[in-house]
């Protein structure tokens, strides 16, 4: 086996799983029980699902770190965990790789996790310098080659869409003056031009946060995955199994809410000035809450990270998964 890669700063910090009682609790590990975490990171939910009685645990990671860091704890080795390089939303595939063809939970924390923040050289903070990368797989196209070839419209649309940046028009112009001096390599460049286009207002926010969530959305296509996740969670589920899922802005929130008012028959119909639709396919997945799951003041207490988090689960049924993806 090859050695564990040395410790980096960010490796002896603490990195606490996020609404970690509430996620147990709709998850219900049983003796016996399969589940998947799908965003493994340092394998919290992992470990609390072991502990919770789950037979076993299957992590799934697309940042290499991870899965090399997983795949060194104890429970690999004692046969109860596997870690898993590959994308959530391939969790089925991957599975089934093994043999494996239903689960009876799964967990998902979506977004960037603290150690991928932390770690100036992966190019997500914009409060440390490093190459300005943003890759969770740590390959592919750049965050650097957004900035540097995207047109200013392409730029104020990635900014305005996926950071809710209402000043994106002005970041988008600032970039595209600066880059015609310079090719945008670092991160705090990127955030320097960010800050003088747009003022620090009264909430405390860094004007460069919006921009950064934006590109390392883009960059990681992270809202397409998180709806093809979910679509692989319902067709890897078996009938029962739970689904949990923990998001950390808005628009993370809102794709995972109204895929489970679709597949659960309760999202608003339409008009009754309109005639009747046919009904759709039979509900997928049953609501454990109807209102998202916010962490407690004790949580966001000593987890800062938790303020803004949102917890949605739901219970699969035994209705086949739709065909097709969104409906």
């Amino acid at each position: 086996m090859t050695p564990p890669a040395p410790a980096r700063d960010s490796d002896s910090i603490p990195h606490i799983p996020v609404l970690l009682d509430e996620v147990l609790a709709a998850l219900a590990p049983l003796a016996g029980g399969r589940f998947v975490d799908g965003t493994f990171g340092a394998g919290g939910y992992s470990r609390a699902l072991l502990n919770g009685g789950a037979h076993h645990v299957w992590g799934i990671d697309r940042d290499p770190d991870a899965v090399s860091r997983g795949r060194t704890l104890p429970e690999t080795a004692a046969g109860r965990l596997t870690v898993l390089a590959g994308r959530y939303g391939d969790m089925d595939r991957l599975l089934a790789e093994y043999g494996e063809h239903g689960v009876d939970g799964i967990a998902l924390d979506i977004g960037v996790s603290s150690m991928q923040i932390d770690q100036a050289e992966r190019g997500f903070s914009f409060a440390k310098d490093g190459p300005l990368d943003m890759w969770m797989e740590q390959s592919g196209p750049s965050a650097a080659d957004v900035v540097n070839t995207a047109s200013e419209t392409e730029l104020a649309d990635i900014i305005y869409t996926l950071g809710e940046e209402r000043h994106s028009r002005r970041v988008a112009r600032a970039i595209v003056a600066a880059r015609a001096d310079r090719t945008f390599r670092r991160t705090l460049e990127l955030a320097d031009v960010v800050r003088r286009a747009v003022r620090k207002g009264g909430d405390g926010i860094d004007p460069a946060t919006r921009t950064f969530q934006a590109l390392r959305i883009h960059v990681n296509d992270e809202l397409g995955e998180l709806e093809r996740g979910l679509a692989a969670a319902e067709r890897l589920l078996g009938p029962g199994g739970r689904l949990a899922v923990v998001t950390f802005h808005s628009l993370e929130d809102r794709v995972v809410k109204a895929f489970l008012r679709r597949r659960s028959g309760t999202a608003e119909g339409g008009s009754r000035h309109l005639p009747a639709q046919a009904a759709g396919p039979a509900p997928t997945f049953t609501l454990l809450t109807r209102k998202a799951v916010a962490a407690g003041p004790a949580e966001t207490a000593r987890n800062p990270r938790a303020r803004s988090a949102k917890l949605r689960a739901a219970t699969r049924t035994a209705a086949p998964a739709w065909e097709g993806g969104r409906r």
